[in-house]
């Protein structure tokens, strides 16, 4: 059986996932809250996992508390806190849950976050990771060759992406190994430098990837102008160009500025050959989303 969001990107539909932030506590309502909020505004929603290396309520806990209201989750898992065996006992007990949308990222690292002196496992990367997903679903074994015995997992299995840094070739290449992997979909980093982004869209298309996994471009708001600078200056990986960042600086109301910034991104982004959706992270803001995907005509659909 196939996830709603699998459905929508076979049928050729422009998906939207967005994204909720597990707490810094047990309170299971304040991602109820949330999905009181965004409920119908978007087809899944990741659940990140000690996101930016910082400790929150687990993943598959705020997937399972999502999948209780009545939303379809996209479980994250990161290489950074676990290893091959406890990777594995995830997936088949996030599908056992009922939760078959997984994102697996290699994760950043344990000194960015709120525990730098933590032990970082990174036993595995991703693409490791995407290829143990692929052989218990496909194939019924385990990284060790041991095959299941019982039910394999049903899983829809999802990658991460950034055409922003190194060479947008090495970048490709990179895309290329988690497809070959076995990624079903990859959501990418946020997107603020459009014609940085059609770049790598056309070397995409170069090699028909495109038809070959589903991609979902990021989609950030730019609520103020320290968030802004803050994105530009000192998180890796993010390229926000210097006109963007004018116009947040030149404002007079900064998250109206952002709003219609990142309306005319959407609008852009859907325009693209070979995109398939959109991954709103409203960092903060999640109370927006909803306003975000009716002005930009993406749902409802």
């Amino acid at each position: 059986m196939k996830t709603n969001l699998q459905q929508l990107l076979n049928q050729g539909h422009f998906a939207v996932t967005a994204e909720i932030g597990p707490p810094k506590g047990s309170d299971p309502q304040s991602i109820v809250r949330k999905t009181e909020q965004l409920n119908g505004y978007a087809d899944a929603f990741n659940i990140t996992d000690n996101q930016t290396a910082v400790a929150r309520m687990s993943s598959l806990a705020g997937a399972c508390i999502v999948r209780q209201q009545g939303m379809e989750p996209v479980f994250q898992m990161a290489c950074r806190d676990r290893n091959r065996l406890a990777l594995q006992a995830d997936i088949l007990g996030a599908s056992a849950l009922g939760i078959h949308n997984m994102l697996f990222v290699t994760g950043d690292h344990q000194s960015k976050g709120n525990h730098p002196h933590a032990k970082g496992v990174f036993d595995i990367d991703s693409i490791q990771l995407i290829s143990i997903a692929k052989n218990l679903r496909d194939i019924h074994i385990f990284e060790n060759q041991e095959m299941l015995k019982s039910k394999s997992p049903q899983v829809f299995i999802g990658g991460v992406s950034n055409p922003f840094v190194s060479s947008i070739p090495l970048r490709v290449d990179r895309l290329e190994k988690k497809i070959r992997a076995g990624a079903d979909f990859i959501q990418t980093q946020s997107v603020f430098n459009l014609s940085r982004f059609e770049e790598w869209m056309d070397a995409v298309r170069d090699r028909d990837l495109d038809n070959q996994v589903h991609i979902l471009a990021g989609i950030t708001p730019l609520k103020s102008v320290k968030m802004m600078q803050r994105m530009k200056y000192h998180v890796p990986g993010v390229d926000i160009p210097d006109s963007l960042e004018k116009r947040i600086l030149d404002a007079e109301d900064v998250e109206e500025e952002a709003l219609l910034l990142t309306d005319e991104l959407i609008r852009s982004i859907k325009l693209i050959k070979g995109v398939h959706g959109v991954h709103i992270t409203a960092l903060f803001w999640e109370q927006k989303i909803p306003e975000i995907v009716k002005k930009s005509g993406l749902l409802p659909r």
